[in-house]
């Protein structure tokens, strides 16, 4: 059986491609965790009673103006 010289060129790139992607996916990893900030928590409960009361605003609004 003999096999086409460009189907072994095809698979060897695709292979090489392959753990070369392997290798730089923890680079990007590192780079994207350091880039990410974490999220923004409002720890007063003045500020979260505070939003609840515009919340609850807004809903009474929007109800009355389905009448």
């Amino acid at each position: 059986m003999s096999v086409d010289p460009k189907v072994i060129a095809a698979i060897s790139s695709a292979v090489g491609l392959y753990l070369q992607a392997e290798q730089e996916a923890p680079q990007a990893q590192q780079e994207l965790s350091r880039l990410e900030k974490p999220p923004a928590v409002m720890t007063s409960p003045f500020a979260l009673a505070g939003r609840q009361a515009a919340m609850n605003a807004r809903w009474i609004w929007q109800m009355r103006l389905t009448r």
